[in-house]
């Protein structure tokens, strides 16, 4: 894989995949993103991107994933506290600081009601891997299976973290997702898949059901692209949004 990702690195004389973007920007974007991959409950859903001096950019409580710019993302201090920003952080960031105390590994944690995704955890069941596109990413699909409270409850945010484990990403029944990884980029590739496979298990099943990959071909296959990232897949889909609106960028 590391040499294929060599053959296929950009030409320098070209112009660059991306414009410099700031961490602000970057959280913006995938929150934009995501929305059009099926992350859009409303206002509901929040995204934390831990940075190197232990804060967290978030964005607010207030505003939509598809209207958000590089200007409106919060930033906090470890404990959730607001230390920059004009707007509310969500009542459920106990989630996020209790996910990033016992995940060094993770750099950003994204929740949602994604529309496919959360029609399986609402049936309390994993959607199978029908396809190349749906086994992107290796590794259990945690069904957490009690639904106690709303996140925002203290109790709760440190359970999904116990839950959650070493986890990539989890179904929440009844209730939404959770992913988590090392970076923007990662996380968009984690978050995108996880809703194809929903929205492709979904559609096999609606036909009367078919053959899922075999568990070692989609293993190797998850491991292979995920482990290495997806060659220029996050920013593809971040200029796309940039050609749409960009505002984004604005601070």
């Amino acid at each position: 894989m590391n040499e294929l990702l060599k053959q296929l690195a950009p030409i320098p004389q070209k112009r660059p995949l991306l414009p410099e973007l700031t961490p602000e920007a970057e959280l913006a974007l995938l929150c934009r993103v995501l929305y059009k991959e099926g992350y859009s409950d409303h206002i509901a859903g929040h995204i934390s991107y831990k940075q190197d001096d232990g804060t967290m950019l978030v964005n607010p409580w207030e505003l939509a994933w598809d209207e958000l710019t590089a200007g409106d993302i919060l930033r906090l201090d470890s404990s959730g506290k607001v230390i920059a920003g004009g707007w509310n952080v969500t009542p459920a960031i106990n989630l996020h600081t209790e996910i990033h105390d016992r995940r060094p590994d993770v750099r950003v944690i994204i929740h949602n009601h994604s529309r496919y995704g959360t029609v399986w955890a609402n049936a309390g069941r994993v959607p199978p891997v029908y396809d190349q596109t749906s086994a992107q990413v290796s590794g259990e699909l945690r069904l957490m299976d009690e639904y106690n409270a709303t996140v925002n409850e203290s109790s709760e945010g440190a359970r999904c973290a116990e839950l959650l484990g070493d986890a990539k990403w989890a179904l929440l029944a009844n209730h939404g997702v959770l992913v988590v990884a090392g970076s923007i980029s990662q996380a968009y590739l984690r978050a995108a898949t996880l809703e194809w496979r929903s929205r492709m298990a979904f559609e096999v099943e609606a036909l009367g059901g078919g053959k899922p990959l075999p568990d070692a071909m989609a293993t190797s296959l998850g491991d292979m692209i995920d482990g290495n990232g997806f060659p220029f897949l996050w920013e593809a889909m971040a200029r796309r949004e940039l050609r749409t609106d960009s505002a984004i960028l604005e601070s």
